[in-house]
C-alpha cells in the first residue's frame, strides 16, 4: 500500500498545498526527450515562459545532457547555454533552478538570478558545488547518483535498491550540511533512471515513503523516462517513443499529488498541472499558486 509523505517545504521557494511543478528547459542538442528543440537562447526563453503560463512554479534550466551514454560539454559550452536563459527568465520574475553538476556553472547561474541548484550528482561530481551553494544561501537539490552518463548503467546493481538509495542520499545530505547548506534549503531526489533499471524505478516509487525518514522534501523526476517507454511497449517489444509518453507521465504526476511529494519535474506542465488540480481536489485541498511566504495568490 502506498503511504502519503510528510508535508515539507523549502524556505524561500513557493509553498502550495500540492506538489510544486518544476518545468524542464533543456538548452542542449542531445537531451533524451527534447534535445535540439530549445538549444537557442531565444527559443529556450520562450519555452520557459510557455511552461510558466501552463502552470510551472519554477523552471529547471540545464545545459548538459545526462541521458545514458551522453558525453559532457566543455564548461564554456555549458555556461554559454544556460546563463543567458537564466538571466532573461529571472528578469521576468521566474523562479529559476540550474541543472548542473559543476561548481563554476552553479556560481554563474546563481549570479545570473537562479535560486536553486539541482545537482544530479549530489555533490559527487564536483564537491566544490556544495560550498558555492552554501555561500549563496540558495536551495540545493541532491539527487542519487553513482556515475556519469557514459557508465552509470553499469552501476545499476543493488541488493535492496530503496535501502541503498536511502543510505547513499543520507551521506549526501550529511555532506551538504557539513558544507554549510542550511537544512531548510535542502531537498532530495531518488534519481529515477540514473544507475537504475526499470524495476528499480518502480520499486522506488512504490516505497517512496521509506525515503521520508531522511526528513527532506522529495523531488520526483519521472517525466518521459525510458522505464515508461518499456512499460508501454507495443506487441513487437519496441518501447513507446519519447514524445508519446506524456499520458504515462501525467499518471505518475497524479500519483505524486496523492503521495504528497514536494515537487515534480516535468517536460510539459499543462497536463501535470491539471493532474495536480484533480488530486488536490480529491484530497479536499484548494489548488493554488503560492508565493515564497506561503500566501496563496491564486486559488
Amino acid at each position: 500500500m502506498l503511504t502519503r509523505l510528510t508535508p515539507r517545504h523549502v524556505r524561500g521557494l513557493p509553498v502550495a498545498d500540492r506538489p510544486l511543478l518544476m518545468g524542464v528547459v533543456n538548452v542542449t542538442p542531445d537531451s533524451f526527450s527534447d534535445g535540439g528543440r530549445f538549444d537557442r537562447a531565444e527559443v529556450a526563453i520562450a519555452h520557459g515562459l510557455e511552461l510558466l503560463a501552463d502552470g510551472a512554479d519554477l523552471l529547471d534550466i540545464g545545459g548538459e545532457s545526462t541521458r545514458p551514454g551522453a558525453t559532457r560539454p566543455l564548461v564554456t559550452e555549458e555556461l554559454a547555454r544556460v546563463v543567458p536563459v537564466i538571466t532573461a527568465l529571472a528578469a521576468q520574475g521566474a523562479v529559476v533552478s540550474v541543472d548542473t553538476m559543476r561548481a563554476e556553472v552553479a556560481r554563474a547561474a546563481l549570479d545570473a538570478g537562479a535560486a536553486v541548484v539541482n545537482d544530479v550528482s549530489g555533490g559527487l561530481a564536483d564537491p566544490e558545488i556544495l560550498r558555492v551553494v552554501a555561500d549563496s544561501g540558495a536551495t540545493y537539490v541532491a539527487m542519487h547518483w553513482r556515475a556519469h552518463a557514459t557508465e552509470m548503467q553499469q552501476r545499476a546493481t543493488y541488493d535492496d535498491v530503496v535501502r541503498e538509495v536511502r543510505d547513499e542520499l543520507s551521506a549526501r545530505i550529511d555532506a551538504a550540511l557539513a558544507a554549510g547548506i542550511e537544512p531548510d534549503r535542502l531537498a532530495i531526489d531518488p534519481g529515477l533512471g540514473f544507475a537504475k533499471t526499470a524495476d528499480h524505478n518502480w520499486e522506488l516509487l512504490r516505497r517512496l515513503d521509506e525515503l521520508d525518514v531522511l526528513g527532506m522534501p522529495i523531488l520526483v523526476g519521472s517525466s518521459r523516462k525510458s522505464f515508461l517507454g518499456t512499460l508501454l511497449a507495443g506487441p513487437d517489444g519496441v518501447p513507446r517513443p519519447v514524445d508519446d509518453r506524456e499520458d504515462a507521465t501525467t499518471a505518475l504526476t497524479t500519483l505524486a499529488g496523492m503521495l504528497g511529494v514536494w515537487a515534480v519535474r516535468v517536460h510539459q506542465t499543462r497536463s501535470s498541472a491539471d493532474a495536480l488540480r484533480v488530486s488536490a481536489r480529491l484530497l479536499g485541498h484548494q489548488f493554488g499558486r503560492s508565493s515564497a511566504t506561503g500566501k496563496v495568490i491564486e486559488a
